[in-house]
Order: structure tokens, then C-alpha cells, then sequence
């Protein structure tokens, strides 16, 4: 069982930058490859962006790509997402993910964090 738990969430204006952290709980977060998710209102949950579990793969959608960065630290049972140069399309509930499969389908996602809102003002 892992439980996972986002924080960092907020206000921003466009152009600024947020990080999100979400902890895990649990001796085995090493062996899982974590995702993070956003879903808009009216919108079904999208993909971020993902990590394998020893953080040497990332994979991002490609609205994201050049804008967000995902890393780990097992250490601290820590995966983040830095946001930069944030749009108000990205205003969103974020959601972490915790897989021992694959990591761009949602399907694959055995444990999801509570969500954490990302308000980007124009």
C-alpha cells in the first residue's frame, strides 16, 4: 500500500512558476515509477508527466515538455514537478500517481494522491 500526498499548489500569474512535491508513504516507493496527472474542470484527467523508478527515464506530453521537469527523490520518498512558465490552460487539480507498470496510461496507476489545485491567473 502507498499513500500518496501532494503539496505546493497555489496562485500564480502566467509566466510564473510553481513546484509541486508529492511524499509517499511506505518502504517501497523506490520500486514504483510515479506520474503526475492534472485534470481541468469538465475535463477527463490528462497526463503530465512520469518518472521510472530509479529517475533515470522522464517522459512528458508534449504541451508540457521544455515547461515542467519531474524528479525524485528516493531518499525522501519525494517525487516533484517544477511548472514554469505557467499558462492559464495549466489551471488544474494535480493529481500524483504511484505504477509498478507503465507509466503514460492512467490505467496503469495503482495509488493516486488527494490532488492539489494550480490556479493560473491571465
Amino acid at each position: 500500500q502507498v499513500q500518496l500526498v501532494e503539496s505546493g499548489g497555489g496562485l500564480v500569474q502566467a509566466g510564473g512558476s510553481l513546484r509541486l512535491s508529492c511524499a509517499a508513504s511506505g518502504r517501497t516507493f523506490s520500486s514504483y515509477g510515479m506520474g503526475w496527472f492534472r485534470q481541468a474542470p469538465g475535463k477527463e484527467r490528462e497526463f503530465v508527466a512520469a518518472i521510472n523508478w530509479s529517475g533515470g527515464y522522464t517522459y512528458y506530453a508534449d504541451s508540457m515538455k521544455g515547461r515542467f521537469t519531474i524528479s525524485r527523490d528516493n531518499a525522501k520518498n519525494t517525487v516533484y514537478l517544477q511548472m514554469n512558465n505557467l499558462k492559464p490552460e495549466d489551471t488544474a487539480v494535480y493529481y500524483c500517481a504511484a505504477s509498478r507498470g507503465g507509466l503514460r496510461n492512467i490505467h496503469e496507476y495503482d495509488y493516486w494522491g488527494q490532488g492539489t489545485q494550480v490556479t493560473v491567473s491571465s
